[in-house]
């Protein structure tokens, strides 16, 4: 199903269908995209703002085994994407005081993040966003952001590049026909950026979820958005049709 124009749909509206993916995303983690010592939790507080979707490995009840973990090996089948980039660590950081993010029922692995408007809405949430996702990568936190709005006067190149920008500063520029964005991180090492641009009418890409430096899974975005808008109230349907047709109403 194509990408659906939201940049004119009033917040509660965005909200609703954003609470709803959440929890696809997370069902559809949990029924076999995973691999048996993962599971995906919605909405868990890991650090400061609480991300959509958490995926964890669960704590070991025996010693840790060297047995693979399961996923698609990036050596064998590397993630493809319109745009690659990646960034040695910085070694100093690496030694500086790190934050360690737990959660009590097993170690985060990644955090999937839908972006909302409310995220953009000023310098203060888009700074709040960002500083987030680069915390979550520099301290070994796989991410996926998918950002479904056109660039705002303060992030004139997408999220991504506000986001990178924390990481490694280097030229990037958004496709003047696709100006939105779904980008994958690993936290490596190497950090690296698996960036797709996207247009209204485009169907979602299965960019990797990450569940270590060598393996990841596809993520479901596609069908899950599917699934939602399937779900969704009719009248909900109509108000997001009829925004995308007058974008200026």
């Amino acid at each position: 199903m194509p990408i659906h124009d939201w940049s004119g749909v009033e917040p509660g509206i965005i909200h609703d269908f954003h609470q709803a993916w959440t929890i696809e995303i997370r069902n559809a983690l949990n029924a076999g995209v995973l691999p048996p010592d993962f599971f995906a939790l919605a909405e868990q507080i890991v650090s400061g703002p609480i991300p959509d979707v958490v995926t964890l490995k669960r704590r070991p009840t025996a010693p840790d085994r060297p047995d693979a973990c399961g996923g698609i090996a990036v050596a064998d089948t590397p993630p493809r994407a319109r745009f690659i980039t990646s960034a040695e660590p910085d070694l100093y950081v690496g030694k500086a005081n790190r934050l360690l993010i737990k959660h009590r029922l097993g170690q985060v692995v990644a955090v999937i993040e839908i972006v909302s408007p409310g995220n953009k809405s000023s310098r203060h949430s888009l700074r709040s966003f960002v500083l987030k996702a680069e915390e979550f990568v520099r301290h070994g936190i796989n991410l996926l952001v998918v950002d479904l709005f056109p660039p705002s006067p303060r992030d004139p190149q997408g999220i991504h590049k506000a986001i990178w920008d924390e990481i490694r500063e280097e030229p990037f520029e958004l496709p003047g026909d696709k100006p939105l964005t779904v980008v994958a991180y690993s936290a490596g090492p190497p950090q690296t950026a698996y960036v797709e641009p996207m247009a209204v009418g485009d169907r979602l890409p299965s960019l990797p979820i990450f569940l270590d430096f060598c393996t990841y899974v596809p993520a479901p975005l596609e069908t899950t958005y599917q699934a939602t808008w399937a779900k969704s109230a009719e009248a909900v349907k109509e108000i997001v049709e009829h925004a995308g047709s007058n974008p200026g109403s």
